[in-house]
This record gives C-alpha cells, structure tokens and sequence, in this order.
C-alpha cells in the first residue's frame, strides 16, 4: 500500500474523534499544511556519473550507530488507533532499523516498550522523548525510568511552554482519553492518570538553565526538539545538547511559524557540524528525505505516517511505512548519483521555478 492509502485505511477505521486529534494541528492549521507545502517547493539537481549499484544510507546518531535516516518521531496515545499501540510501532521500528522516540504521553510504559523492541533486534535503539517538569524530581524520576528501561537516548521537548490550541479538538469535546488509558510513563507521579489529555505539566517559566540540568543527571545523550531559530541551536549546542532537531511541533502548537524544512538551513549553519541536526514535520515521500538530508540533516523524523501505518495495519502498517520511505530514499539517492548520505549537498537542492 502506498502511504496516501495507509492513510485513507486509518480514517476509515477510525473512531473520528481519534482520526482528528491526530490529523489536527493549531489554530487553523496554516503551519501544519505548510509543512508538507514547503517540500513541494524544492527541487533535486541530480548529479551524474558518479553513483554505485552499492548504496549506504545508514547514519551515526546519537546511541543509535548505523541507523536508518527515518526515525520514528515521538507521538502520543498509540493505544487509541491500535489494541497493540506502543509496542506494535516498537517491534516494527527495531525491525527495519529505525530508532523509536517514544513519548511521555505514550499509552505504554517505556519500560515494555523497549521490552517490546527487543522481540524484533537485540539492540535496538529507543530515544525516551521528555516534557521537562516544572519539578526538577519529576523530571529526574523520567530520566531515571528511561535509563533503567534501556533507552539510549534522550529527547527533551522545549517548544511546548503552554499546550497548543488544537482546533478539531475543542470542536469534538476531546478532552480526556478513554477509561483505561493514560500517559502511562506519568503513572505515580505529579500529573499521573487518570488520563486528561494535559495531565502532562508545562511551564513558560522553564530556562536554558533547566534545559542545561538534564544532561548533568544522565549519562545517555540529550537531544533537543522543536527549535526553528539558529540562535537557539547555538544555545543548545552550548548547553550541553549531543543533538538538535528542528521541528514545529508538527503544526500542533504556535500556527505562525515557518515550516521546518524552511529553517532546516540557518540551524545547521549555526550548529556548524558540532552534533548532528534532524528535522521532523512534513516528511511523506523519500524524495522529501533526500532534501533534507541534502540540506543539512542527518536524519528525519516521522510522525503521523507511522500513525496511519499503525491504525490501518498495526505492527504491518508501521513497517510498511519505514520500508517505503527507506525505499523510496535509496531510489532517489540513486538517481541523485549518491553513494551515501553525505553525497547530497545544498547545491544539489533548488527551489521551484528557479535554475543553477
């Protein structure tokens, strides 16, 4: 199945309330659409010539050496388009080599998440995505679950100082999760179950200061997620982030900003090649990962792809898309006349309507 109709399937099978809260974004969603918009924008300047019938197109990430460039962006309550939820988008990321950020909000514990990894590979690579708590303990009591659970990384969300305004959600009433779900990784915490969906703190009063607390309080690497201005990622990087990863939330949280692949540039200029840059928000096809990754990214994240995979096929579903993407990828980087990742460079990328 192609990933338009994984994810006609996914709305169909659907409860419409559960289809929105994924497929929504804020305000009026001019940023989520503009996401997807801005790729159609860019255009691949193929070199010839010079190619391989033997193509690499793993990657070095932060506790995930030798990874896919597809990583499985952090989304929340998997549960609700899927019985196996979590553990289901588990075993099929370890089992096409793609690293999993789970989420906070996961409707599964992060402990048998990674459980779940490891039914599909030995090693699996798992990054614990983090809401930075108002309460320095409740963010170390995270950190200390995802260190015991075997995740390899971390992935601290700074874009979030106060929940977006998601729109189909006010409309539907959507407000709290079903009885017997919740954001399991909370469970026994300040803002645990019973299962609202912003049972999850944030604060507008979190610094870099506080950013700059978490990878003192753990060994594994920290990556930072949703920064769009270049200053910020030379913020990051001098607070102590082994990663950057440019990204708006996915349209869900301020419906003024830029796309992602359009700030994509400027913050891997600022970060000057001292961790690597990933970018998430828009990515639907391979050729969308060989711009990115042609404009400065180490790797992509992707979110509600992966989701309508779960819904439509479960565990089949998530594989299908990361070996779609993966496919697609290694085709264009072929037609590109790369060999590897590194082979894609910015002055292979134009914009539509303009020339070399």
């Amino acid at each position: 199945m192609t990933l338009r109709a994984l994810h006609d399937a996914a709305r169909e099978t659907l409860d419409p309330v559960h289809y929105d809260y994924v497929a929504g974004g804020a305000g009026e969603e001019r940023v989520l659409a503009a996401n997807e918009r801005a790729f159609e924008s860019y255009r691949l300047l193929p070199r010839v010539l010079r190619g391989s019938e033997d193509r690499d197109t793993a990657v070095d990430l932060p506790g995930a050496p030798r990874a896919a460039p597809v990583v499985v962006a952090p989304t929340a309550f998997h549960r609700l388009m899927h019985p196996d939820g979590e553990r289901a988008t588990a075993r099929a990321a370890a089992a096409e080599g793609a690293v999993l950020v789970t989420g906070t909000a996961a409707t599964t514990a992060v402990d048998a998440v990674v459980a779940a990894a490891r039914e599909a590979a030995p090693d699996p690579a798992v990054w614990f995505q983090l809401y930075p708590h108002p309460r320095r303990e409740v963010t170390e009591a995270l950190v200390r679950r995802a260190e015991k659970a075997g995740c390899t990384a971390l992935v601290v969300t700074v874009d979030s100082p106060v929940f977006g305004r998601h729109t189909r959600d006010l409309r539907n009433g959507f407000a709290d999760l079903p009885p017997g779900y919740a954001a399991e990784n909370m469970r026994d915490l300040p803002g645990a179950p019973p299962g609202a969906l912003t049972d999850i703190p944030m604060s507008p009063a979190l610094s870099w200061q506080d950013f700059a607390g978490i990878p003192r309080m753990t060994p594994l690497p920290v990556l930072v997620k949703g920064v769009l201005h270049p200053e910020d990622a030379r913020l990051a990087v001098g607070h102590g982030a082994s990663g950057v990863i440019v990204s708006n939330h996915g349209g869900r949280q301020c419906d003024a900003v830029p796309s992602a692949v359009d700030c994509l540039p400027a913050v891997v200029g600022a970060v000057a090649d001292r961790v690597p840059v990933l970018l998430d928000g828009g990515v639907r096809r391979g050729s969308d990962v060989a711009v990115a990754l042609a404009l400065g990214a180490a790797a992509v994240g992707v979110g509600r792809p992966v989701v309508w995979g779960l819904a439509a096929e479960g565990e089949t579903g998530v594989r299908t898309v990361l070996a779609t993407l993966r496919d697609e990828y290694d085709h264009t980087l072929a037609l590109c006349g790369g060999r590897r990742n590194t082979d894609l460079t910015q002055d292979m990328v134009v914009r539509k309507g303009e020339t070399w």
